[in-house]
């Protein structure tokens, strides 16, 4: 977590804070393991958005076609 950074609570199930708990590692705090996530998940929007484009633009070849 960045230093001087205020927190907050989030409420949720004890399901829920067990399922996030288990995509951590040790020594991870929660923020860590959400900030990570959706580090991930910004990374795979910005693809599949390049692929679209390059998909407009009939410049994307699958596999497939090669």
């Amino acid at each position: 977590m960045v230093a001087g950074t205020a927190t907050t609570t989030i409420p949720t199930t004890k399901t829920i804070r067990d399922r996030l708990k288990s995509y951590g590692h040790k020594g991870e705090t929660y923020s860590d393991i959400l900030t990570r996530m959706m580090d991930l998940i910004d990374k795979e929007e910005f693809m599949d958005r390049m692929y679209k484009r390059l998909e407009e633009k009939d410049q994307f070849v699958t596999i497939e076609e090669i």
